[in-house]
């Protein structure tokens, strides 16, 4: 059984990038574990045995100890989409939603979060509008922990978007 031990810190481009040897397909709470069994697209067991707190985001390249680079894939999954009918009621329901340590994906002018019917009526009663989807499900990592990098990220945890100083920086 191949072992994945190592996240590459960069999608490599261009002249650089390296041959996806397999997939691993995981929903959320999959991804959030470090350790334990798996099993590849192709079928073959393999074991995680990455860092502890790793979370793995679709996209990652992760290395498995033979040197094969698997690709990590965010299969769509139920989730509830929630819009609300003005930007304050969606910051309120996000506010409630954070209360209840809730893993939450932020859009523009939507919140995701897993299929709960007790959050899906309490959110009804906060007058949101809430649907049933299957999507991909991307949580926020929090404003403390390592998360999805964007192009002008450094890649290190930490920094929320564009509200927090570049990583050993200060704020303009």
């Amino acid at each position: 059984m191949v072992e994945i031990r190592t996240r590459m810190a960069v999608r490599p481009h261009g002249a650089y990038a390296v041959t996806v040897a397999d997939r691993l397909v995981l929903a959320f709470e999959g991804r959030t574990r470090s350790r334990g069994p798996v099993t590849l697209a192709s079928g073959e067991a393999a074991a995680l045995a990455l860092p502890r707190g790793t979370v793995l985001r679709g996209g990652d390249l992760v290395v498995a100890g033979d040197g094969r680079v698997i690709e990590v894939v965010a299969p769509p999954e139920p989730l509830l989409h929630v819009t609300c009918a003005s930007p304050e009621a969606l910051a309120r329901a996000a506010y409630h939603l954070g209360n209840r340590h809730v893993p939450v994906q932020v859009g523009e002018g939507w919140l995701r979060l897993a299929g709960d019917h007790v959050l899906e009526t309490m959110l009804g009663g906060l007058g949101a509008s809430v649907t049933p989807v299957e999507a991909p499900f991307e949580p926020e990592a929090g404003a403390y922990g390592a998360h999805h990098c964007h192009d002008n990220d450094s890649g290190h945890g930490g920094r929320i978007h564009e509200f927090a100083p570049p990583a050993g920086g200060k704020p303009a």
